[in-house]
């Protein structure tokens, strides 16, 4: 009998273990799994029936907010200024899940941080609930600027602080109403997805991070940055022939300038005149496949940038340029594909890069060859107004060194003084900047205008660089970045700086 005790209990033992290893199982290891079944709802039922806190610009509008209402959800998202912005909140929504600081920041939305729940322990006496205030470092002003400035053209625009890396403004245009989108009536959210997703332009995409178009001659300033790092160009050295075209050794295609029109001369000039052929030849015969490979992933190119957003695209710049070949004795050697890297030392061929991309571009210049951290976050918030995480900005790249970044910075000053950017300029501050016109190759002739600038007091470091695409503009000239991306880039510069004309 006492055998058949013990055998009892150890069953009954091994049978416990099996149903503790199994629970933990289900609770520890399969938690997060089976949290994110799509079939479970319960989560998010218990999301959309507590509160959650607000999306707050630097300049102390609400931009996402929750309204309680009397419904099988309690809390449904609300967005007080609709399409404004729309690609930086993203959208919350019950069916379509969520996009943007939304998804990003949900856990401090939700107040599921460690910060906000030791906060709320802190305080349980209180009435408070746990949930934070997410703060960013978007300015209303500028984003409004931004957006009126564009006056319904297709494009975007991303203006950031080169000395932290702060996002200050990023529209784009076509956008989205995220309103319909977060609506707790799932039909009616579906509806509205169905729609965006059809219309032409492709609004619910963040073109400014998400999308990548060539970025024409403004990548010129990333082939002076290599020449210059390398060594093989200074602002003396080479004077390159005023001429019309180039044309690249192994081929007989040459690259023309604008128009046919004549242009050469040393860095300065060139870069002034936005000249083709001096900077085709440059990437070829000066700089080599290499050295503009290294230089591109220094500024950025090949990497997805760490911003503080959801799913950014990666900027491209090719990297396979074939091996190097002799040429006669006195010529100096080439890349087997030299024709290709001709094409793409001007931002053209398989060249892409984002909004986003070209503006760190400029900051990077502006703020000694150092590339910030491009984010969106200034700050977490309790309920109790108590600010519970600061972001903390650090560096990303070093595009270059700090003596190469001065003579770019001069350089890019002298485009706005006496080149293709004059109308960049802006009464007491110090600007650069750098046009692109990169044609598309279609009929008629369509092309994305662009211009990137950077913007401070005399003297002082830059406090703002900007970034404009206009895209599909109708012609395609060597002042149409100038004359259709430049009002708009000064007009967001002005609005950052406090200042206008």
């Amino acid at each position: 009998m006492t055998r058949q005790i013990r055998r009892l209990g150890i069953a009954f033992l091994v049978l416990y273990a099996i149903l503790f290893l199994k629970l933990n199982q289900v609770q520890v290891f399969q938690a997060e799994a089976l949290t994110d079944r799509p079939e479970n709802t319960r989560v998010l039922q218990r999301d959309f029936n507590e509160p959650r806190g607000d999306i707050v610009s630097a300049d102390g509008a609400v931009l996402a907010t929750s309204e309680e209402r009397r419904a099988a959800l309690r809390y449904q998202r609300v967005y007080p200024d609709g399409e404004l912005f729309a690609h930086i909140t993203g959208f919350y929504s019950f069916s379509l899940g969520a996009d943007g600081v939304e998804r990003q920041y949900n856990d401090d939305l939700a107040g599921r941080t460690p910060a906000l729940e030791l906060n709320q322990l802190g305080a349980f006496l209180t009435a408070e609930s746990s949930e934070g205030d997410v703060l960013l470092t978007v300015r209303k002003d500028v984003q409004t600027v931004a957006r009126d400035a564009l006056a319904g053209q297709e494009g975007s625009v991303v203006a950031l602080d080169p000395r932290d890396g702060s996002i200050l403004a990023m529209y784009s245009n076509p956008t989205f109403d995220p309103n319909v989108v977060s609506d707790n009536n799932t039909e009616r959210a579906s509806d509205a997805k169905v729609l965006f997703d059809a219309a032409e332009g492709a609004p619910l995409l963040a073109h400014a991070y998400r999308e990548r178009y060539f970025p024409g001659s403004t990548f010129k300033v990333v082939t002076a940055t290599a020449g210059l790092s390398d060594g093989s160009v200074t602002p003396q050295t080479p004077d390159y022939p005023v001429v019309t075209e180039y044309t690249p050794p192994l081929t007989t295609k040459s690259i023309s300038n604008f128009g046919g029109s004549s242009c050469g001369g040393t860095l300065f000039a060139i870069l002034a005149q936005s000249c083709n052929s001096s900077f085709s030849q440059m990437g070829v015969e000066q700089v080599g496949a290499d050295d503009m490979v290294e230089s591109a992933e220094a500024f950025g190119f090949n990497a997805k940038p760490p911003i503080d957003l959801p799913n950014p695209a990666e900027s491209a710049f090719p990297t396979d340029f074939g091996a190097v070949v002799s040429r006669p004795e006195g010529v100096a050697p080439v890349n087997e594909d030299a024709p290709r890297l001709a094409q793409s030392s001007i931002g053209q061929n398989d060249v892409a890069a984002t909004p986003l991309q070209m503006a760190l571009v400029a900051a990077g210049v502006a703020n000694g060859g150092e590339i910030m951290t491009p984010h969106v976050l200034k700050s977490v918030r309790a309920r109790d107004g108590e600010v519970v995480r600061t972001y903390e900005p650090s560096a990303w790249r070093r595009a270059a060194e700090p003596s190469v970044a001065a003579t770019m910075r001069e350089a890019m000053v002298g485009v706005v003084t006496d080149g293709t950017a004059t109308g960049m300029q802006i009464t007491g501050q110090e600007v650069g900047a750098k046009t692109g016109t990169a044609q598309l190759g279609t009929e008629p002739a369509t092309s994305h205008a662009w211009m990137i600038a950077f913007a401070g007091p005399p003297g002082e470091p830059p406090r703002v660089a900007v970034a404009v695409v206009v895209t599909n503009v109708s012609g395609a000239s060597n002042q149409t970045g100038g004359r259709v991306a430049g009002p708009v880039a000064r007009a967001v510069a002005e609005a950052a700086l406090g200042v206008s004309e």
